[in-house]
């Protein structure tokens, strides 16, 4: 049941922080071009999507040994959450710009009014836009599904945690017309990263022949251990930028 949780809120938090980019891109095209072009986009992303999970899914837990799938699917989780690690670190520390959302909404806004909008039902210049924002960011929310199903033998969790997160974003996102600006995104990929991390390191463990005495008790822990030890970084870096402040436009 523990494993169980926490693969739905990471998959939930994950895919949130995705479809929150992929909104921005959507809203951009709905309110240059016009909405029919933006949301048959979306459709269009969506089934590509469903069609890539259903493709792959079935063959991974079908014909790959599960030894093998799960020091595969632990090592690239690893990477993943790293990355998503390694930008949270820098933004939390000052070493990185955080991402504006709101910013980026204007600039989208600006250049696809530059545009013309092509005559006809569907403008194809917003529905390329549309669709390869929704599908580009469904690719990781589709990672995440693919991977924890196929370790786990079971789809469903993480297919409902990405489900939800995918609902909740649309529906704001219809209600508001707007980006959703105030989603704490830089937390999220920090939390989410960690948590991939630590199934990655589970998952890979038990692939090598590790027994995990504490069973699926084991992720929250080590996702404490690295989330401690990823806030320690942020704390030195933030003392280090401090004493030897970064130079105006250089990015470490």
């Amino acid at each position: 049941m523990t494993g169980t949780l926490i693969l739905v809120g990471s998959a939930f938090l994950a895919s949130t922080v995705e479809m929150v980019e992929a909104l921005t891109i959507v809203l951009a095209v709905g309110l240059t071009h016009n909405w029919r072009t933006a949301l048959v986009g979306v459709l269009a992303a969506l089934i590509a999507l469903a069609v890539v999970v259903g493709a792959l899914g079935p063959s991974l837990v079908n014909y790959v040994p599960i030894e093998t799938l799960r020091v595969v699917v632990g090592t690239l989780l690893v990477i993943f959450g790293l990355q998503w690690v390694r930008k949270a670190i820098l933004r939390a520390s000052g070493l990185k710009a955080m991402r504006d959302e709101g910013k980026l909404f204007e600039q989208e806004l600006a250049e696809l009014e530059a545009i013309p909008v092509a005559s006809g039902v569907i403008d194809w210049t917003g529905f390329v836009v549309s669709f390869k924002g929704v599908f580009l960011e469904g690719l990781e929310v589709a990672f995440i599904v693919l991977t924890f199903g196929a370790n786990s033998g079971r789809f469903g969790p993480a297919a409902t945690g990405a489900g939800l997160a995918v609902a909740l974003v649309c529906t704001v996102g219809l209600l508001v017309h707007r980006p959703l600006t105030r989603v704490p995104e830089n937390a999220i990929k920090f939390t989410v990263g960690v948590t991939l991390v630590a199934f990655g390191t589970f998952w890979g463990g038990e692939g090598v022949g590790v027994n995990w005495t504490l069973g699926d008790v084991t992720i929250p822990l080590l996702a404490l251990a690295y989330g401690a030890a990823a806030w320690l970084m942020v704390l030195t870096l933030q003392r280090q930028s401090r004493v030897s402040p970064v130079p105006s436009g250089v990015q470490q």
